[in-house]
């Protein structure tokens, strides 16, 4: 009896689609697809590049912009977070506003509104002109991030051309971070620390005046904006994202500083719940939402996010982990840093094209299943890792696998999360998704972070003990300093690996997706795409 009436509900979705076909307006019926898809793609996928590698470009360059503005140590870390905040926060409502507003409208103003804002970032003269300008960046790219993967699904039909696309999508997306570190170094060492912020000004300008001619306008939902749900998500989200920041334990003078404790953490995660809380209430009762229930109705659709979350917990804290490893231990320059993560960009690239091709023949849990499976393998090898270790004997292995399996996970992951999404709830569906990688991020270097600095604390703690209070040299500093970052870095790869097999446990358990419900019931619905 379900069946037939999923059937039936299955059968009028189409047929709602097919109703406002290009065709039913009296429009060509081309007219729903731009002739031009190979561009549209390009133009895509460099927005989304260059919003995700800000998120580390920019990490190369603090020492630089340190010492150019006068920034404290403790404001300094603001230069990444106003960025983090604005942006994470304001994810769920730059999806919507795509929604109501039309999306191609609002990755447009998120665009030019974050190129706008890097030009002034790279003129800053003083502090309070950077981070405002941060601000600015973070807000382009909360509205133009859930845009961008929302026109994929709106833009390329189901099946081969959007698996394609997706696949695209997911390996700059990942790729993005490392991509951002190689690019940040090379700009830092040979250029200026403003080119990190200049760089993205003609990208930006090409992408503004390419876009119009090459994206199509999506249909645009009636419907008005969730004020207070839009207030308590945001806030929500802000806090959330900032407690996390704050609350990561750090490390100086041999000890491990814990933040959990601090008033303001306890404050912002508080409020976080309180505010998130509030959101969902709101959420469950309002006639526009800012994520409605619906969304949230389908299983696989849950865990979909569910997995993006816990991979981008496992992946951030690899980043930022192995790049402190590599220079404080093994002596690499930034530009070197960065390089050494190009073999794991080929493998996110390979995987990707590799689950683009397989997941129309079979299926989405597979892919599901195997990635995280393939990420938890290469950090767990990663947490193996020692100050004797060689990048080819040490690194570069479990850096490939890693790679492979998140190119394996995003493709299949992306497509499960706008399987059946009806065209007005798009942009939120993106949304969500993007959130999920940004709140895993934050909670990956509070929780790896905690686990990490501890660790490195013990066995500080512990080697010094085993002297019995012995002179040591400043050779003999160095090496036990070593021995313990290695140690501790090892014990955050073993958490983020673990992190990884909770992803394969979510898919086991949830995605019961078929592969039909990726490539599309009707021509016609696929030419709307």
């Amino acid at each position: 009896m379900s069946a037939s009436r999923g059937k039936a509900e299955s059968t009028a979705q189409a047929a709602i689609v097919v109703d406002t076909s290009p065709a039913r307006r009296g429009e060509p019926a081309d007219a729903a697809r731009p002739r031009r898809l190979g561009l549209a793609l390009v133009v895509i996928a460099a927005a989304q590049l260059m919003i995700v590698l800000d998120a580390t470009i920019v990490n190369v360059a603090l020492p630089h912009i340190q010492d150019a503005l006068h920034f404290s140590g403790t404001n300094l870390e603001w230069v990444v977070n106003a960025y983090t905040l604005a942006f994470g926060g304001l994810l769920l409502l730059g999806g919507r506003s795509g929604d109501l507003l039309g999306r191609r409208r609002v990755f447009i103003a998120g665009i030019a509104l974050f190129a706008l804002a890097s030009l002034a970032g790279g003129f800053a003269t003083d502090q309070a002109w950077l981070l405002t300008a941060r601000v600015v960046q973070g807000i382009g790219g909360a509205l133009a991030a859930p845009a961008s993967l929302s026109l994929i699904a709106v833009t390329f039909p189901e099946g081969k051309e959007r698996n394609r696309a997706m696949g695209v999508y997911s390996a700059v997306s990942i790729a993005g971070a490392a991509i951002g570190l190689i690019a940040g170094g090379l700009l830092t060492s040979y250029a200026d620390w403003r080119w990190v912020f200049f760089v993205n000004v003609p990208i930006g300008l090409v992408l503004v005046l390419l876009a119009p001619r090459v994206l199509r306008e999506s249909e645009r939902v009636r419907g008005n904006f969730d004020l207070p749900g839009a207030v308590t998500g945001s806030l929500g989200l802000g806090a959330l994202v900032y407690g996390l920041s704050e609350a990561a334990t750090t490390f100086a003078h041999g000890q491990a500083i814990s933040h959990w404790g601090n008033t303001k953490v306890i404050v912002s995660l508080t409020a976080a719940v309180v505010l998130l809380g509030a959101f969902a209430f709101i959420e469950a009762r309002s006639r526009h939402a800012l994520v409605p229930p619906r969304v949230l109705a389908s299983r696989d659709r849950t865990a979909a996010y569910l997995i993006s979350l816990c991979i981008g917990t496992a992946v951030f804290g690899m980043f930022f982990f192995m790049t402190l490893f590599v220079q404080q231990v093994w002596g690499y320059s930034p530009v070197r840093s960065g390089i050494a993560y190009l073999p794991m960009v080929a493998a996110i690239m390979v995987g990707a094209g590799l689950s683009s091709q397989l997941v129309a023949r079979i299926g989405a849990r597979p892919l599901m299943t195997v990635g995280p499976l393939f990420a938890a393998a290469g950090m767990f090898w990663l947490s193996r890792i020692s100050e004797t270790s060689t990048f080819a004997g040490g690194v570069l292995g479990p850096l490939m696998v890693t790679g492979l399996g998140m190119g394996l996970t995003f493709v299949p992951l992306s497509l499960v999360a706008l399987a059946k999404v009806p065209n007005k709830d798009t942009g939120v569906a993106s949304s969500l998704l993007n959130t999920g990688q940004q709140v895993g991020g934050s909670i990956g270097l509070a929780i790896l972070g905690t686990v990490a600095w501890s660790a490195v604390a013990s066995s500080t703690k512990s080697a010094i003990a085993a002297t019995h209070g012995a002179h040591l040299s400043a050779g003999a500093q160095t090496a036990l300093g070593n021995h313990a970052l290695a140690y501790g870095f090892g014990r955050g790869y073993l958490v983020a690996a673990g992190i990884s097999v909770l992803a394969v446990i979510i898919a086991l358990a949830m995605i019961r997706v078929k592969k039909s419900d990726l490539e599309g019931v009707d021509p016609a619905a696929a030419q709307m795409g």
